[in-house]
């Protein structure tokens, strides 16, 4: 049994051993075709990458000799372009030294020019010295066959001369005088007057208004009763709500609001207004009414302010300067609306602020704010300038801006150059025709005192003033007065007007002279 089992187990383990030969030889095969196989597609992908390495090294190479060439060319045109610039500064440092070299010897011609001209001036100079002397002699000659022949010494005949001269050089010395005051203000305001001039060409503004009344229109006169009341209790209510003076009379369809203060005056008007056409007045509505319009006003003067600066291009201005600046619009000055007025001084002071080369919204600003004293709500003892400086300074405002607004009527020195511009302006704006109302019995006053001033000089017959007072016309004797008097008298009269009258702008006297021959044919 034994010997069986071992027989057949060696059979098995034969069996198996030959399988494993088999399956070894069959893989080693295998891995020979394998490796034979990847052999050649290495070969392949080495042979291909040499070809790209090739293709890529000719690339690179064309490339390279592109890039020689391109760098050459610019190389080449680079040192071109030096070697042209050089050649055209050698060219002009060529000719500059032509140039030197011509002015340098034109120079030393002149130099010799120069030489012979002075040697020729001393010779002359040696000979008008010989000449002087020689006149010396005669003119001492001649005075003593002078003093010989009239009896008097040189002393004595210089006395008389002066003498006999002495009125003649009076009235000549008048007459160059005014011909030199004349030539000098021609010369020295020139430039002002263009100034001031053309601003106030560029500026124009309403005329002067009512500033003490209001009229209140109404369509019948039996409103008249009801806004009076019973035993006149409405119209009380109404002025004591309103601190206005309200006259009902017998002028038909109107009713008069009187107070100095505008903006009173406006609410009363607006109250009216509005109660009136509600048709309910009894003085509980009259207070509800006034109160509602006051509160209406008081935002209308706030919004007019801040239009105004806008309007102007004035910014950074604290609420209660607009304020005041809205309140402007109801106030007015000799007839002249304030809000209008600082506008006007406002755009001059730019305009002459510009013509002078300095800052034209610092001239602005002074100008618009320059007022500003007259309508605080306080009422203080300090010129309005001075006032509306403090404000000024209270509100953060620029030095300059407050200099300019209290010194523009000389309550304060000037430290600025546009306080007086300010001041300038302000003097343009009322003094321009229509601006502001004159009292008419004080300019008839100064207009008499005017020709009368002129009638008191010795010789003058007629004085008209003309053109609201600014040309005296003088009316003299031909017989009593010379041309030349003419000109001392107009002279005089002026000087005894700048010393003893007030007026605006400047006086033109005018001195006519005139002589008739009169003859009838019968």
């Amino acid at each position: 049994m034994i010997t069986i089992l071992l027989i057949a187990n060696t059979s098995m383990i034969k069996l198996a051993t030959t399988g494993i030969l088999s399956l070894l030889a069959g893989g080693v095969l295998s891995y020979l075709v394998w490796n034979v196989t990847q052999k050649k597609k290495s070969a392949n992908i080495i042979n291909e990458a040499k070809t790209e390495a090739e293709v890529i090294k000719k690339d690179k190479i064309l490339q390279a000799k592109e890039k020689f060439l391109q760098l050459k060319a610019e190389h080449e045109k680079f040192i071109n372009e030096r070697n042209n610039k050089l050649n055209q500064a050698e060219n002009r440092f060529k000719q500059k030294e032509a140039t030197l070299s011509q002015k340098f010897e034109e120079s030393q011609r002149a130099k010799k020019e120069i030489d012979t001209i002075r040697r020729n001036l001393e010779t002359q100079m040696e000979l008008v010295d010989k000449k002087e002397q020689e006149l010396v002699k005669l003119h001492k000659q001649q005075v003593e066959q002078l003093e010989a022949a009239s009896g008097l010494s040189a002393e004595e005949a210089k006395e008389q001369l002066i003498e006999s001269l002495k009125e003649e050089a009076k009235t000549e010395a008048i007459s160059y005088i005014n011909e030199i005051v004349d030539e000098a203000r021609l010369s020295a305001n020139r430039e002002a007057k263009k100034i001031v001039i053309e601003t106030i060409q560029r500026v124009a503004t309403e005329t002067a208004i009512e500033n003490a009344v209001t009229v209140f229109n109404i369509e019948s006169d039996e409103i008249k009763g009801r806004i009076i009341g019973r035993e006149g209790r409405n119209i009380r209510a109404l002025e004591a709500a309103t601190g206005v003076e309200i006259i009902v009379d017998d002028t038909p369809e109107a009713i008069i609001l009187s107070a100095f203060d505008p903006v009173r005056r406006e609410i009363a008007r607006l109250s009216l207004h509005q109660l009136v056409t509600d048709g309910r007045i009894h003085p509980a509505r009259i207070e509800e009414v006034v109160a509602k319009t006051r509160k209406q006003i008081e935002e209308e003067i706030v919004e007019v302010g801040k239009r105004t600066t806008i309007d102007l291009g004035v910014h950074g201005l604290h609420p209660e300067m607009i304020r005041l600046i809205g309140k402007m619009k109801y106030r007015s000055s000799y007839g002249q609306n304030l809000l209008q007025h600082s506008r006007e001084v406002a755009n001059l002071c730019a305009i002459m602020a510009s013509e002078l080369g300095l800052n034209t919204k610092l001239a602005k600003r002074a100008g618009l704010l320059h007022d500003i004293g007259k309508v605080s709500d306080e009422d203080p003892e300090l010129p309005h300038a001075v006032y509306g400086m403090k404000l000024a300074e209270k509100h953060k405002e620029k030095p300059e801006v407050c200099n300019a607004i209290g010194a523009h009527h000389d309550e304060v020195e000037m430290t600025s150059l546009i306080a007086p511009i300010v001041q300038v302006c302000d003097a343009i704006s009322g003094a321009r025709p229509g601006a502001r109302r004159e009292v008419v019995e004080s300019y008839i006053k100064r207009l008499k005192e005017l020709e009368n001033l002129a009638l008191s000089f010795p010789g003058v017959l007629k004085t008209y003033a003309i053109q609201a007072g600014r040309e005296l016309r003088v009316i003299v004797g031909s017989g009593q007065v010379s041309d030349k008097d003419a000109d001392a008298l107009s002279y005089e009269i002026a000087k005894r007007i700048q010393d003893e009258m007030t007026y605006p702008g400047q006086v033109k006297i005018t001195v006519i002279r005139e002589t008739r021959a009169v003859s009838f044919a019968k």
